[in-house]
């Protein structure tokens, strides 16, 4: 029997039966010894000795396989998590944007309905921010926003054509401040105006214009006054326009508008607005088309998700409500927020 270090050194020998018969070898030394000489006994141990090193050998080699194995294991799983992480990374940031549900309804100075019916109208819609026109002054605006948990509100002080109630007015969930009107010039009755608030949804701050202008052409009326002496002046980087424009889209008047840096929602919602109509809601057959509007700033890199025409059963006014609901990346990209 042939003892081995690990390392595979003889380091003794028993014999159950010496082939030399206890005798001394005449080359060598006593067989029972350990280390024997005996060039018999010698060429057993070396070839034990073989196998005993190439089972440790081959015990080396499968542990080195192993280990290798649980290298690229651990490291695969590495690689794995790292790509799973940068993808959720990516998605968070792709997500990291705002949604704005807003709304426009021309309430012609609410003849035909209360603030109370106006709100619950709404309520399913989940607003944000609403643009009134043609509204009643006082506390009209506020009661819609009771109805709706919208304790936010400004009224304008400008009448259209100086009509009573016929007041430009902006409802909010959100605090509103910032408050401005302006008065517009130009061709058809006088004045119009639009007016202004800022408020912030979801830590971000927006700019809402909520208008009732006459039908023009490109430079002579009210849209070319917006669009050259308000819009320009607006600092702020998302901005919402809203309103009964009394003008189609492809008209020369809402090219001018457009022009300024602004965009339709119908234009992202792929809705063909020439076969539709938003006036006049109670006398269809004498309709004037879709000339309620809701647009955003193309600066802000905004883009509308979904909304469109109110349609109800029973018309609370001569218009149709309208509504979108607009996303905006929190970031702005940098050539842009450069402008």
């Amino acid at each position: 029997y042939v003892t081995f270090t690990p390392q595979g050194k003889v380091v003794y020998v028993t014999l159950s039966s010496c082939v030399h018969q206890n005798k001394k070898c005449k080359q060598h030394v006593d067989c029972k010894q350990a280390g024997l000489k005996s060039t018999h006994m010698w060429r057993e141990i070396r070839r034990c000795k073989l196998w005993s090193l190439g089972d440790h050998m081959n015990k080396n080699s499968i542990k080195q396989k192993r280990f290798k194995l649980k290298t690229i294991t651990l490291w695969s799983l590495v690689i794995a998590c790292t790509c799973v992480a940068t993808l959720c990374f990516a998605d968070l940031e792709a997500d990291d944007s705002i949604t704005v549900r807003v709304a426009s309804y021309n309430v012609e100075f609410g003849r035909s309905t209360t603030p109370e019916q106006v709100g619950d109208m709404f309520k399913s819609y989940n607003l944000d921010i609403i643009g009134l026109n043609e509204t009643p002054d006082g506390d009209w605006t506020a009661r819609v926003g009771k109805s709706l948990g919208m304790k936010h509100s400004y009224v304008g002080k400008i009448s259209s054509a100086n009509h009573k109630d016929k007041y430009k007015t902006i409802l909010s969930r959100t605090p509103l401040e910032g408050f401005e009107e302006h008065k517009l010039t130009g061709r058809g009755w006088n004045p119009a105006s639009v007016v202004r608030a800022t408020t912030k949804i979801d830590g971000v701050s927006f700019a809402f214009h909520s208008l009732h202008i006459c039908k023009s052409n490109a430079n002579d009326g009210h849209a070319h006054s917006l669009a050259t002496t308000v819009l320009p002046k607006e600092v702020t980087k998302r901005v919402i326009v809203v309103g009964d424009y009394n003008n189609n889209i492809g008209d020369a008047a809402m090219k001018t508008v457009e022009g300024a840096g602004f965009r339709p929602t119908w234009n992202d919602l792929k809705i063909n607005v020439s076969s539709d109509f938003t006036y006049n809601a109670q006398k269809p057959k004498k309709n004037l088309g879709v000339i309620d509007h809701i647009l955003y700033n193309l600066d802000s890199d905004g883009r509308a998700t979904d909304g469109g025409i109110i349609e109800l059963e029973k018309p609370l006014s001569d218009h149709k409500p309208i509504w979108a609901e607009i996303t905006f990346p929190r970031k702005i990209k940098e050539m842009q927020a450069l402008k």
